[in-house]
């Protein structure tokens, strides 16, 4: 028997392979009920490339933000505990709650919409936690804060008794509704009050407030005399007349011989007729009124900084002023400081954990210390010099000046205030108060009468710890509720039986 040729073998195994490596699978049928619907039959797989960098973007902020917001709530919910219990204690109907003074003003470069959303964020939860009452001295422009700081210690001043050369002050509105309490006998609140200043910029205006309300007089300075200019250097009118080319006009000229047009029309007419008289000036047209209310500068202040050493202490004065609490204010503007602004943005729970330890420390207000002082010393001799001629025991040392606590609070905001605080004042008002610009000037009889509140570590610990276990109190009661709810519709209980299932608690069907 013959063999076939191997080529017809050949085409026979090709035409085999052909089907099989061709073919695909039959793709998977869809829900009956999804295809009646209209719904395609939609494959999961991995998005692509620029997909995935772009969930991974906005998955890993979104993240961040969350997880800030939920410790910035934590935060402030532990120290609005630990002031909660000053809201559950008796106050008399005849008596006025804890009031605290709040000074705000609009950041370098800002309005002050930013300060007062800070205060609504931060600050306010915790006053409100702890039953606090509060005013507010805002501040939209540079000086506004010491001016209104200053009133209202000269306004005590004038209640306290102490004598003004100007006895026709008109009555505030403060002054009435003190008059009106006195009268209904509703008692003020007799413990301490205190003040809560925001921000570097509102310090250095509050410091240079108290120093103007304390050392200040009650009376505004006398305004200065108009200057009058010199009746011997005023120009002489010209006896010879002038034409409206402002050139002389020659009388022997134009009196001899007149021209047709000047020709006197009667003989009686007078030289004053035949003279040209001056044009009119053009009247400029009127402009319209601004429609925008003018801008009111706050009020001079009363005493320079210059002066404080020289002027007299208010007989007035406390021995002790009210405690403060100075709180940070991260401001920071401009567009190539966008990486540190998103920075921020995301942490902001450390600033709220910050200044919730503030405010809670002026609410209890279980403690106050005076501010710090350190002096500064000058030698002749040269530290740095080791050699036995240096060593003079008897060097004079002499102190060259006071470091003050209150000038150094917040100094690193002036890094990040608006390069506008730092410009050189107009010639047009040379003299305009710069008090952010200005070095803080601090008197020793101010500087040792001001106080702040302070909260020992040990107190600290003990009040968050109690925080911590009340607030874990309130999460069980709340998780017991929700237990119970859940065994209620059957969902924690073997057997799946239903509350209503169950029967009475002590029935027969128990």
């Amino acid at each position: 028997m013959a063999e076939q040729p191997v080529a017809n073998k050949a085409p026979i195994a090709i035409q085999h392979a052909l089907p099989t490596s061709t073919v695909k699978p039959s793709p998977k049928p869809s829900n009956p009920a999804f295809r009646m619907m209209g719904i395609p039959n939609l494959r999961f797989r991995l998005p692509s490339r620029n997909w995935l960098i772009f969930l991974s973007i906005t998955g890993s902020f979104t993240t961040a933000l969350l997880y800030d917001r939920y410790h910035k709530r934590k935060a402030q919910r532990r120290w609005c505990q630990v002031v909660s219990h000053l809201a559950e204690e008796p106050l008399p109907p005849d008596q006025i709650p804890r009031t605290v003074a709040i000074f705000l003003a609009a950041p370098p470069g800002d309005g002050l919409r930013a300060a007062r959303e800070h205060f609504h964020e931060y600050i306010k939860p915790i006053l409100v936690a702890g039953a606090l009452d509060w005013e507010v001295i805002e501040g939209r422009r540079e000086g506004e804060v010491r001016a209104g700081l200053a009133s209202k210690i000269r306004r005590i001043r004038r209640r306290n008794g102490e004598h003004s050369a100007d006895q026709d002050v008109e009555e505030s509105v403060e002054d009435r509704l003190e008059d009106f309490r006195r009268g209904a006998r509703i008692k003020i609140w007799d413990g301490v009050q205190g003040d809560l200043i925001l921000g570097r910029h509102t310090w250095k205006e509050y410091v240079r407030g108290i120093h103007e309300g304390w050392l200040g007089p009650l009376d505004p300075p006398a305004a200065p005399e108009p200057s009058f200019p010199d009746p011997t250097t005023l120009l002489e009118p010209s006896s010879v007349p002038m034409t409206s080319s402002s050139q002389p006009l020659a009388p022997s000229d134009s009196l001899a011989h007149p021209t047709p047009d000047e020709a006197p029309q009667n003989s009686n007419s007078t030289e004053s007729d035949i003279l040209p008289q001056p044009e009119p000036p053009a009247q400029e047209p009127e402009k319209p009124p601004d429609k925008q209310s003018p801008k009111i500068s706050p009020t001079p202040p009363y005493i320079i900084p210059t002066v404080y050493t020289t002027s007299s202490l208010s007989p007035e004065s406390p021995p002790a002023l009210p405690p403060t609490t100075v709180l940070p204010f991260p401001h920071l503007l401009g567009f190539l400081n966008t990486p540190i602004r998103i920075y921020r943005f995301l942490n902001r729970r450390h600033l709220a954990d910050e200044t919730g330890r503030s405010v809670a420390t002026m609410v209890l207000a279980s403690n106050t210390r005076t501010f710090d002082t350190g002096h500064e010393f000058v030698t002749s001799v040269d530290p740095n010099d080791g050699s036995p001629s240096s060593a003079d025991p008897t060097a004079e040392v002499v102190e060259a000046s006071v470091a003050w606590e209150q000038e150094k609070l917040l100094v690193d905001e002036e890094a990040e205030w608006h390069k506008s605080v730092w410009t050189p004042n107009p010639d047009d008002a040379p003299e305009r108060e710069r008090p952010w610009q200005e070095k803080m000037s601090i008197d020793e009889r101010i500087g040792t009468r001001m106080r702040v509140f302070d909260l020992g570590k040990q107190e600290e610990e003990e009040r968050l710890r109690d925080a911590e276990m009340a607030i874990l109190a309130e999460d069980r009661e709340r998780k017991g509720r929700l237990r119970v709810v859940m065994e209620w519709l059957g969902l924690r209980r073997e057997g799946g039986r239903k509350g209503w299932e169950m029967g009475l608690v002590g029935g027969e069907d128990e």
